[in-house]
């Protein structure tokens, strides 16, 4: 006597092996808001430069992340580069910074907030260096 419980099996859990759209996926949008934010100081602060190989570095590792997790390269490669995408990323790195009191026109702010992110080792402050 066969056995469908394999296949029933394979039928249930189907559902929870499907990717959520990468636009929803939380690390991969999460890691880059933190390089939009380093790379907004880095545009903002004349005394913190940014790491541009240590970003390299994560932006290949998120990559990487990314193609384990089952989405295809071009899947990556389009959310990446979308324009529609970066212009949200932007607006979120900059409503981040502006909590924190990091506003345009105000240099100071954006080095002290990088300032304190470089102190606190966060992701952010891997990705910039003071150049005082």
């Amino acid at each position: 006597m066969k056995t469908t419980l394999p296949l029933a099996f394979a039928l249930i859990a189907a559902p929870a092996l499907a990717l959520e759209p990468i636009t929803a996926e939380k690390h991969i949008n999460e890691t880059l808001l933190m390089g939009f934010i380093a790379d907004a100081i880095d545009d903002n602060c004349d005394t913190i430069s940014a790491r541009k190989l240590r970003a390299l570095g994560e932006l290949m590792s998120l990559r990487d992340y990314a193609l384990d997790k089952g989405y295809s390269r071009d899947e990556v490669s389009a959310f990446v580069e979308d324009k529609a995408e970066k212009t949200r990323r932007k607006a979120a790195a900059a409503d981040w910074l502006a909590a924190r009191g990091a506003v345009p026109g105000q240099g100071a702010a954006f080095c002290t907030v990088g300032a304190e992110e470089i102190a606190k080792d966060t992701l952010i402050g891997q990705l910039l260096r003071s150049d005082e």
